[in-house]
């Protein structure tokens, strides 16, 4: 008899989970106001649909239909019907547009010399072998990959998905390198737009769409588009063209994942002499940010950025030396399998790197490709260990150095090859404190400048303590390592430290758990 009643009740759950398999909640005119059935929506999804204590994931997993939703029950593709891909000319068409738009800028407000194109200077860019550029560093590590953001999303917000619209970063390069200036195309340029364009023009594109809610209407859906467009400018464009803007749904129509966002303010010292551990200095003040978007312990099948990290740092003041952005940098999968080995969780994938950094003992931008394996231990339930291991190859990358002879004419940086290693470990106690070592190396090798090489470490400790609610006192002391080797120079060698200290403030998702900043 107990026999009979346990296969019984096993049906009946089984049958009861699939009758509880949950479908897109959609908003019905005829139940009344739609701003509480919105509230009701999502007040459902995350008391169904948050990460257990001590999990990866929900523990109701099994009512979602993971064909069509990721765990939390968001979208894991656009709404095919509500964003069709629209036909390849359009976004050529916009692609070109913003080459015209930076040429008319440049030419007509600007009035630089080198934006008075012509069909001799087309012909003589068509029929010139290209060089290595001589601009300046921040315009060829933040100014080109942006400029490859817009034209990345002028077919990614059309319907295009990630390697759809790689080519449309690709084309607006090359036609802008040989079109949009009387200068030589450059190799670099054809190379970091496109590709570090495409990478962050898809973060920006998913962060977009985490503010984008099409269901609201009023003062709320005003401010969502206002902030979508700024994060997306090509994306606020064609939603005003295809008249999204002002169209209300009923149900979710684009693809999200949780993201958990750290924001950080306090001050920065910078010390003085290099060498020094802990020198005199002067103080600026500091400001931080990081996305961690997307569960990457969730199991379920990866596409290009359903998980990244985006981080940046700034400081301001009158000892910004090494400028007032101190570093961009982050990562993204490509391709990758979640495993469970034991207790712990893993991502184990392709990664795409993006890496800038303005110190006062070196310049570095890199795009760099490589595996990388992702991990979480539960050691209790409120004790966490994250572990994140990377090694990649860098096609590309400028490195400049404080000290010594630096490049030649215009340039003050060399273009480099190499590799690059990283590990980010840190112990999380819940919400009460966090435990934390970063270390990044960079090998590097000249194939264009002084000949040499230069071996980079940036090695950063942080800890957290939380003072109330998500509020945190935090302290994080940086140390770049600089060993270059040049030719016909002599060697050097250089460390410099800085030390931070800050509030912290932890904004995470509702849904998702998890406190590994």
């Amino acid at each position: 008899m107990k026999t009979i009643f346990t296969i019984l009740f096993c049906l009946w759950s089984v049958a009861l989970l699939q009758a509880q398999v949950i479908e897109q909640d959609t908003i019905n005119p005829n139940r009344g106001n739609r701003d509480l059935q919105l509230k009701q929506i999502k007040e459902r999804k995350k008391s169904l649909l948050t990460d257990s204590v001590g999990g990866s994931e929900p523990n109701t997993a099994a009512i979602i239909d993971t064909t069509l939703y990721n765990k939390y029950g968001d979208l894991l593709n656009d709404d095919p019907e509500y964003n069709p891909r629209q036909p390849l000319w359009k976004p050529a068409v916009q692609v070109l547009g913003v080459n015209a738009v930076f040429m008319g800028f440049n030419k007509f407000v600007t009035k630089q010399e080198y934006a008075n194109v012509s069909l001799s200077s087309w012909k003589h860019n068509l029929t010139s072998t290209p060089e290595w550029d001589t601009d300046g560093f921040r315009v060829n590590f933040i100014g080109h990959p942006y400029q490859g953001t817009l034209y990345y999303n002028a077919a990614r917000s059309q319907g295009y998905n990630y390697w759809q619209s790689l080519p449309f970063a690709v084309g607006g390069s090359l036609t802008w390198e040989y079109f949009g200036e009387t200068t030589l195309p450059s190799y670099n340029d054809m190379i970091y737009t496109p590709l570090n364009g495409a990478a962050l023009g898809e973060i920006l594109y998913r962060i977009s769409s985490n503010i984008l809610d099409d269901r609201t209407t009023g003062a709320e859906r005003t401010v969502r588009e206002i902030a979508a467009g700024l994060v997306n400018p090509m994306r606020g464009l064609n939603r005003l063209l295809q008249g999204k803007t002002r169209q209300v749904t009923n149900k979710e129509v684009y693809e999200k994942e949780p993201i958990n966002i750290t924001i950080g303010a306090g001050l920065h010292r910078i010390n003085n002499e290099k060498d020094d551990v802990f020198g005199p200095g002067g103080n600026n003040g500091l400001l931080t940010f990081q996305l961690d978007y997307g569960n990457p312990f969730e199991f379920r099948k990866r596409k290009p950025f359903d998980t990244f990290r985006f981080r940046g740092e700034f400081s301001m003041g009158q000892d910004t030396v090494g400028g007032v952005i101190n570093n961009i940098t982050g990562y993204g999968v490509l391709a990758g399998k979640n495993l469970q080995v034991g207790k712990m969780t893993l991502l184990a994938g392709a990664f795409q790197y993006y890496d800038y950094w303005d110190t006062r003992n070196f310049e570095l931008g890199s795009l760099s490709f490589g595996a990388g394996v992702l991990s979480r231990l539960p050691l209790t339930n409120q004790l966490n260990l994250y572990t994140n291991l990377h090694a990649g190859w860098i096609p590309l990358a400028g490195n400049g150095t404080r000290f010594g002879p630096e490049g030649e004419g215009l340039r003050d940086y060399v273009y480099t090859t190499g590799w690059q290693g990283k590990i980010e470990t840190t112990l999380s106690l819940s919400r009460y404190a966090t435990l934390a070592f970063v270390y990044h190396h960079f090998w590097l090798d000249t194939f264009e400048g002084i000949e040499g090489s230069n071996s980079v470490g940036i090695v950063r400790p942080k800890a957290t303590v939380r003072l109330f609610k998500n509020v945190s006192l935090g302290y994080e002391h940086f140390g770049y390592t600089t060993n270059r080797t040049l030719v016909n120079y002599p060697r050097q060698r250089s460390t410099i430290t800085d030390q931070k200290i800050f509030l912290q403030i932890f904004l995470e998702d509702p849904q998702r758990r998890g406190r590994y900043q």
